[in-house]
Order: structure tokens, then sequence, then C-alpha cells
């Protein structure tokens, strides 16, 4: 489990209409590979995520929670106060965003992001051969990159 302190719990109420959604009982819905910024309620201290394999929390200043989501499926949030007691709990729902564009080879599914021109990416539920090759490419890139940032 994913637990976190929260610094000045008690400055929360006021700032929680300012971001995306109130944490109060209910369904948060989360675009895979996206952060969503939430308040916590009032007197939370410390937050909770059911399933972290689905998604994550970061706790920031005042109160922020940054939610991403990380696979498809759904999980609970709960905020605790300082006592261990449940002040909130929430679903947060992961699903895929409405970017990408699906392409069947036979039945093999392989995922382009379309904005504005097709370019391969990669997505749950891609065939094994797409999601490796792209996978492989997108890692070979990084490491390439990372090594030019170094001091030499």
């Amino acid at each position: 489990m994913v637990r976190r302190s929260l610094l000045a719990a008690g400055a929360l109420a006021a700032c929680l209409p300012v971001f995306g959604h109130a944490m109060a009982n209910e369904t948060i819905t989360l675009m895979l590979d996206r952060a969503t910024v939430i308040k916590a309620p009032a007197k939370t201290s410390m937050v909770v995520i059911g399933n972290p394999a689905i998604a994550d929390v970061s706790v920031q200043r005042n109160g922020v929670l940054v939610l991403t989501g990380k696979t498809f499926g759904e999980t609970n949030l709960l905020a605790l106060d300082e006592e261990g007691k449940l002040v909130s709990e929430s679903w947060l729902r992961v699903q895929a965003s409405n970017r990408n564009v699906v392409v069947y080879r036979g039945a093999e599914p392989e995922s382009y992001s379309c904005t504005p021109d097709c370019q391969p990416a990669i997505a749950l539920g891609d065939s094994d051969k797409h999601f490796g090759k792209v996978g492989g490419q997108m890692s070979a890139r990084n490491g390439m990159a990372q090594s030019s940032t170094q001091p030499r």
C-alpha cells in the first residue's frame, strides 16, 4: 500500500473547489498514463491507494494530491485522519484516452497516437509483437538521449 503523510492538513478545506474533483465518496475517472490533480478533504493526514498497480498518488503541499492512472481497472482511495480514522473513500476508475487509434492486422491490435499525425504507440492490449517492437525502440531512444546528457 502507498501511504503518504500530508502536511498542513487543516488548510485543506478552503481549497477544495479549486482543483479537479473534490474527494468525497465519489468515483474519479482517471486516464491511463495521465495525472489528475485533486484536493484531499479537511483533516486528512494520510492517503492510501487500495491497489497501487492500478493508480498512484503523489502528495504535494497544501493537501494537493496528484493521481496517475497506471493500468486499466478500479481501486479505492482512502483519506485517513491523524488517528487513522476514515475521513473519505473514493473509487478510482482508470480508462484509456480517446486519442489513440487501434489498427487490427488480422487479430493483432496495434496502437497509434494520431495527434495530429499517426505515429506508433504502445497500449495495454496491443499484440506482443507490436508492443515489443515499439517499446524496444522507445527504450533504445530514451537510453541514447540519457547517455548524451551525461558529462564526459
